[in-house]
Parts: C-alpha cells; structure tokens; sequence
C-alpha cells in the first residue's frame, strides 16, 4: 500500500526542491529521497523513535526495494541525515503536494 501511494508523488518536484537546497552535495548512498520515504513510512506506521524506525525497517528489510526504499538505514544514518540536511526541501515539498491537491 505504501508504495501504491508514494508512486503518485510528483518526483521531478522533489528532485527540484533537493537541488534548490544543495542537498545532494557530497551525499554517497542515502539520498534524500531515501530519506523522505524512510521518514513518511515512518510517520505512517506510527513510530515513535529512531530506534523503532530502525528496527521497522530492518525487519521489513526484503521488501524495501518494493516500497521504494534502497536499502534499511541505521538509526545514525537517519539521525545524521535529519540534522545535517536542509529541512526546508521538505516544508517545500509538502506545500508543493498541497497544491497539486489543490488543483
């Protein structure tokens, strides 16, 4: 189901937003948008800490290709990316998703 709903996501919109923001700079292997879909499966799924995303999401491990997501993240992956990148992408992101609904 999560991927069923993340496949409508306007991507090109996204991918836009990460590059106003420099985000992808120097980024190796967890992308931004690896990082949104671990953060809305997350949101999703009621998790409550870092420790219990990671948790989720190496349990869920064999299916992540299917829900979009490379590969299950470590909780200081997770943590490091959510502190060092530019939170705006998202607010920008979100206000685009806003529109587009609104449309």
């Amino acid at each position: 189901m999560f991927a069923q709903l993340t496949q409508h996501l306007p991507l090109t919109t996204f991918r836009r937003c990460v590059t106003r923001y420099w985000s992808a700079f120097k980024v190796k292997s967890f992308s931004c948008l690896d990082q949104f879909l671990c953060m809305a499966f997350a949101q999703l799924t009621f998790r409550e800490s870092l420790r219990d995303i990671e948790a989720c999401l190496h349990v869920e491990s064999s299916k992540l290709y299917h829900l979009g997501i490379r590969s299950a993240a470590a909780r200081n992956t997770l943590a490091n990316a959510n502190a060092v990148r530019d939170w705006r992408i998202y607010v920008d992101f979100a206000q685009s998703l806003i529109v587009f609904r609104s449309l």
